[in-house]
């Protein structure tokens, strides 16, 4: 099963932009990212298909994130645009389990998850 190290959060002020990766060992398909904000659920972001021909966005980021992978490093990236301070959370990687399209947004049909990074975004 793959393993998966993200890395890239940090503290930014409102408007600013960060990458977030996520590194993967072993074999991955659909990828996400998911994110949790204290005292919140963990809420779908984006997922992106392997070819990477496919992705999907929550209402909230649309615009203003862009999910891509590059599978001859096994990574997977979240380019985070004109930050704003209800983005803050803690920002997950995810790998679907086999077979599972990139629209599908539940987070109950991945099976690997990173360790998290914390994103804050303040002034």
């Amino acid at each position: 099963q793959a393993q998966l190290v993200e890395s890239g959060g940090g503290l930014v002020q409102p408007g600013d932009s960060l990458r977030l990766s996520c590194a993967a060992s072993g074999r991955t398909g659909t990828m996400g990212w998911f994110r949790q904000a204290p005292g919140k659920e963990r809420e779908f972001v984006a997922a992106i298909s392997w070819s990477g021909g496919g992705f999907v966005y929550a209402d909230s980021v649309k615009g203003r994130f862009t999910i891509s992978r590059d599978n001859a490093k096994n990574t997977v990236y979240l380019q985070m645009n004109s930050l704003k301070p209800e983005d803050t959370a803690i920002y997950y990687c995810a790998a679907a389990r086999t077979g599972i399209p990139y629209y599908k947004n539940d987070p109950g049909l991945y099976d690997r998850w990173g360790q998290g990074t914390q994103v804050t975004v303040s002034s």
